[in-house]
């Protein structure tokens, strides 16, 4: 039983990695070390509790792993900007890479504008954009309530828009 619990959660890690990995690297502003540190983190924690899953288990805490393991990340995420040593920051050189196809430079202006908000403006936005959550389940990962989920929302648009300014509508077009 317990190879078949291993084996099924390595094939979870395995599915949800790539998505975990790119919702964290827009929550840390594009520090893609501090990305996979939280991405490390959510999977331990869902290890942890993975023999709560409805297969495994008939006391089923864990109904849909793959929303909990976002909510584990983003929790992760708001904890970690709370500890003293989350000011610290690699240093040298960054390995030269392939850069993928898309826009660049829009992409760059966009996690330039959300490295600028606060952590928990970067999560809402997000949570409601990136990954398309409602309000109400905004409001469940960040444990507030929806009208306080809509207000921050609607702040953290504006302080977007007033860092990224006219001129993204320039980088969208090109």
């Amino acid at each position: 039983m317990r190879k078949a619990w291993e084996d099924d959660f390595e094939a979870f890690a395995a599915g949800r990695a790539g998505p975990l990995f790119r919702s964290a690297c827009l929550l840390t502003g594009g520090d893609t070390h501090l990305a996979e540190d939280l991405v490390q983190e959510t999977l331990a924690r869902v290890y942890a509790q993975w023999h709560r899953t409805s297969w495994f288990s008939s006391r089923a805490v864990i109904e849909n792993p793959a929303g909990y393991a976002h909510t584990v990340l983003v929790r992760a995420f708001l904890s970690h900007r709370g500890r003293r040593s989350s000011g610290e920051h690699p240093v040298g050189e960054i390995p030269d890479g392939a850069a993928k196809e898309g826009d660049t430079t829009l992409r760059l202006a966009l996690e330039a504008a959300l490295r600028a908000l606060s952590p928990r403006d970067r999560a809402v936005l997000v949570l409601r954009y990136w990954e398309d959550r409602s309000v109400e389940e905004t409001a469940g990962v960040l444990n507030s309530s929806s009208g306080a989920v809509r207000t921050q929302t609607v702040r953290a648009l504006g302080r977007i828009r007033a860092l990224l300014g006219d001129g993204i509508a320039d980088l969208a077009l090109r």
